[in-house]
């Protein structure tokens, strides 16, 4: 592992003089710059400063003021081998745009791409042999819908045009993800979603007197129902993350999974695992699904697939799924203009020689036990009801009562978005409060991040829920 080198690089970069036109970028930023899945009009004049990132180092990143702070979120869990790379994946690309700078996948290819698909095939569940590239999560769950759709259509059934998800998930913002979407905020402004999609329970055991075997059964009896309810012969797919990302990193029950294969089988259904987020080392896995000892149909990525350094995304098919595709005379109607581009592919290929050369995997499952129970402690806290995770991929749901009570809406405006992300930062982390199900502060380090980081995480985390908790009035020990 580098981490070691990493971390000396970035003490070394501290000392470099920050940029002298911080202000401006401020200015120019406020003026002419729409933020995404922001408060656009919180920043600028008589505002919040807004977090303007400069340069990364390791599992660090600083901003233009020149502040260290641990990226506790791998930049949206997209930051798979965190920052040190740059140089050795600027040669790949380089080498990649002066040879070939671009090439459609539209009835041609190019190697990178070929390539790319031999080795994601290498490393998926048996029997997923097949990819179609995209520029990210959304397009991935997208064209997976529109994939879906061929396939039932060429097995003669055409009336398959409904899906199922699960509440509080979250699969993308474009029109045709945001069918599958289980939040209805982001639902609600854009009209009736264009995939009919029956939301079930998702996994959390948290406040539930079902716990282990009884809520595998509970959960996949509410599956059965709701597929008699709708008739089975009209649902394509079932979709959903193998550790559910909003509200809170949801893990599934012994036996869910294996659940949903059984039900998918038998009633003719695809199931799609998105694993935009679970995929690339974030659960110790290629694939999460791996990690549950399942074989979905299709598989959605995006994110880790090239640790961020180039914007790309894959959906992965079995063989059944494929052969729709390659039947004679079949026509895939699906295209991006950017899907597989050569250079992301050249990235992507260099980000998986990184994952092996470096035991990325490795460092995630060697350390996981340390970070749950070091997140575990955290339960000490009043304001810690929950805590929940695994990998790299970890929660804290919050409490106002030490017990398992929930915050009304003026308590999380005050909390999540008035008092938590500026102590956060004070803190020098990087994190994620969320209330798209409750009250949740999520981490995500680098999968590069060893016991010292994971450590400096978990104080720092504890260090900004203390000051919460006294911002709330709210005991800082039982």
């Amino acid at each position: 592992m580098s981490t070691a080198h990493a971390r000396e690089r970035s003490a070394v970069s501290q000392l470099a003089p920050p940029p002298a036109d911080a202000e401006a970028l401020q200015r120019d930023a406020h003026e002419h710059l729409l933020l995404h899945f922001s408060r656009n009009g919180a920043f600028g004049p008589g505002g919040k400063e807004l977090l303007v990132l400069d340069r990364g180092e390791g599992p660090y990143v600083f901003d233009t003021r020149g502040k260290q702070y641990l990226d506790g979120l791998s930049s949206l869990f997209c930051s798979q081998i965190g920052y040190s790379y740059g140089e050795e994946i600027a040669a790949a690309a380089s080498a990649q745009m002066t040879r070939l700078a671009f090439n459609t996948l539209w009835s041609t290819a190019h190697p990178a791409a070929i390539e790319l698909a031999t080795k994601l095939a290498s490393l998926a569940p048996d029997g997923i042999e097949h990819v179609f590239f995209t520029g990210g999560g959304s397009e991935s769950v997208e064209s997976a819908w529109k994939m879906a759709r061929q396939y039932h259509l060429a097995n003669g059934e055409p009336q398959r045009t409904k899906a199922i998800a699960r509440r509080t998930a979250y699969h993308g913002v474009t029109l045709g993800a945001l069918s599958f979407t289980g939040v209805p905020g982001f639902k609600d402004p854009f009209g009736t979603p264009p995939v009919p999609t029956t939301h079930v329970s998702n996994t959390n055991g948290y406040r539930r007197a079902e716990q282990g075997a009884e809520l595998t059964r509970v959960l996949l009896d509410e599956i059965e129902a709701t597929i008699a309810a709708e008739g089975a012969d009209t649902i394509g797919i079932l979709i959903a993350e193998p550790v559910q990302n909003a509200g809170g990193c949801f893990v599934p029950p012994e036996g869910y999974w294996a659940g949903l294969r059984e039900i998918c089988d038998r009633h003719g259904i695809l199931l799609v695992a998105d694993e935009v987020i679970c995929a690339f080392g974030r659960l110790g896995e290629w694939f999460g699904s791996t990690r549950f000892d399942v074989v979905p149909d299709m598989i959605t990525t995006a994110k880790g697939i090239t640790s961020a350094y180039a914007p790309m995304g894959a959906v992965m098919v079995g063989e059944k799924v494929a052969a729709a595709m390659q039947a004679p005379g079949a026509t895939l109607l699906h295209g991006i203009t950017f899907g597989g581009h050569p250079v992301a592919a050249a990235v992507a290929l260099k980000n998986i020689e990184i994952f092996e050369r470096e035991g990325i995997l490795e460092n995630v499952r060697a350390n996981e036990a340390h970070l749950r129970s070091r997140m575990e402690a955290l339960r000490e806290l009043p304001i810690v009801g929950d805590v929940r995770g695994a990998g790299y991929f970890w929660a804290t749901e919050l409490v106002p009562d030490g017990a398992d009570g929930r915050f009304d809406a003026d308590q999380r405006e005050r909390l999540l978005r008035g008092f938590l992300p500026g102590a956060l930062l004070e803190n020098g982390l990087i994190a994620r409060g969320d209330d798209r199900g409750d009250t949740v502060v999520q981490v995500a380090p680098p999968l590069i991040s060893g016991p010292r980081e994971l450590d400096e995480l978990v104080d720092k985390l504890r260090a900004t829920l203390v000051a919460v908790s006294l911002h709330m009035d709210i005991p800082t020990s039982a």
